[in-house]
């Protein structure tokens, strides 16, 4: 193979690279702030409500807001959780919940997108039937 063609086959790579890349960062940053905006408006104040309503049924849970995220956990368990965060490691930035549950010896860690990831399209009631749906079985011990 001539070193010509070897040459511009690199160059033409990294400038896809380099491109890409700026485009990732662009998505990231737009994705970083739609997800702010998500995480005062929506999240944390749904978060809080729930908090509230599980004290008043005696169940013990707290809110964190560790940054750039939003945690609903156990106080008697600090193995059981459910945080929302921004993953932006992929080509597309998505909202994503990290949940933690232990039972004995044995735990379980999962991450699964919210909705359909994007931080403006995710409502409310999305987020409080995901919330839910995973609070459920940290209520059953």
């Amino acid at each position: 193979m001539e070193i010509a063609d070897v040459r511009r086959r690199v160059n033409d790579t990294i400038a896809r690279a380099r491109t890409t890349s700026s485009d990732r960062r662009e998505r990231a940053d737009t994705a970083s702030r739609s997800f702010d905006r998500f995480l005062n408006v929506v999240a944390v104040p749904l978060v809080r409500q729930i908090v509230n309503v599980l004290r008043t049924e005696n169940y013990s849970f707290n809110m964190f807001t560790p940054p750039e995220s939003v945690r609903l956990m156990s106080e008697r368990h600090a193995d059981d959780y459910i945080e929302i965060w921004l993953d932006t490691s992929g080509n597309t930035p998505r909202v994503v919940a990290h949940v933690s549950r232990s039972r004995g010896h044995r735990g379980f860690d999962a991450h699964r997108v919210i909705g359909s990831g994007d931080p403006e399209a995710i409502t409310d009631e999305q987020l409080l039937s995901f919330l839910l749906e995973e609070l459920e079985p940290l209520l059953q011990k």
